[in-house]
């Protein structure tokens, strides 16, 4: 089949974005291709896109004029932000902003937002279960994103809210791989007590947004939330003890604890715990593994990631 129809890809050299131009490209009866949007063109990356057949073009999402210039023409969008790139709900919004605006000006058909919920609707900001952050936020990188689910309504947009999960491939990138104990035992840190967290491979995101594209305008004005598997801590180290052929210990600590280990960024993502445990029936409830494994039927579960990443999980 010819592919006609134009996905400009935002965040197209990171997790999300790279899996849907690679669900694009391995789907030779398609009818869609990929553009590749990113700041360097000529990135390892954004060369490695080019030999897959995505049209790499240059953009830069706090440039309107490039976004648009970069949407014209195209079919569709996947829109993204990055919060841990600059850890600035501000800087996020506007980005959201200029991405609602490129779509209209290009008269996009189908626009997807990987987005998150605004925790603020189930903790306002006098709850004082959990701190209030930066004046004005309880999760900052998930309430910059559910507000600006507004720029994209308001202008009355074909558009696909994504809610996603957390990355597994946090286990590999971001610090949350086991640790390693004086006595030699490896430990699995979470504030979450027992209940379930939902988890997705990365690149399962960008497939499951093309399932999307795919259906066409069956998602068109709603919301999708997806999940590889919901696990609890004591499951996630059963799993990880397996792989690694070690046994891996849960430790549930509060989110108090965790809030002040010390890291950036550690007060946003002990909030963020203690929202997706406290807010588990609603959090958990909507991610719904069906719907995912409907989208993408590859979808991987923990195990099947584990077997694939285990090596690359630093144990330090």
């Amino acid at each position: 089949m010819d592919k006609g129809k134009i996905i400009a890809v935002l965040g197209a050299t990171g997790a999300q974005g790279g899996g849907l131009v690679q669900a694009i490209h391995e789907d030779k009866s398609g009818e869609f291709k990929a553009r590749a949007l990113t700041r360097n063109v000529n990135s390892e990356k954004a060369l490695e896109l080019k030999k897959l057949g995505a049209e790499v073009v240059q953009a830069d999402v706090d440039d309107l004029k490039s976004l648009e210039k970069a949407f014209k023409g195209a079919y569709g969008a996947f829109c993204v932000t990055f919060f841990w790139d600059h850890m600035s709900p501000e800087k996020e919004l506007e980005q959201a902003r200029n991405m609602a605006q490129a779509a209209k000006a290009a008269g996009l058909k189908h626009v997807i937002w990987s987005t998150l919920e605004d925790t603020r609707k189930w903790v306002p900001l006098t709850d004082n279960r959990m701190p209030t952050l930066m004046g004005k936020y309880k999760v900052p990188h998930f309430d910059a994103k559910g507000e600006a689910n507004t720029f994209f309504t308001e202008l009355d947009l074909p558009v696909t809210f994504l809610h996603t999960s957390f990355y597994w491939d946090n286990l590999i990138y971001f610090g949350m791989a086991p640790k390693v104990g004086t006595d030699g035992t490896l430990t699995f840190t979470l504030p979450m007590d027992n209940k379930k967290l939902p988890g997705i491979a990365s690149d399962d995101i960008g497939r499951c947004a093309y399932g999307i594209f795919e259906k066409g305008r069956e998602f068109i004005g709603k919301s999708v939330a997806i999940s590889g598997e919901n696990l609890t801590g004591s499951q996630m180290a059963e799993s990880l003890s397996k792989a690694l052929g070690k046994k891996v210990t849960y430790n549930s600590i509060n989110p108090e604890t965790y809030r002040g280990l010390g890291f950036p960024g550690a007060d946003d993502l002990g909030n963020m715990f203690q929202f997706k445990r406290d807010f588990e029936e609603s959090y958990s409830g909507a991610r719904n593994l069906d719907i995912a494994r409907s989208l993408n039927p590859s979808l991987q579960t923990f195990d099947q990631w584990l077997a694939k990443n285990k090596d690359r999980i630093p144990l330090n």
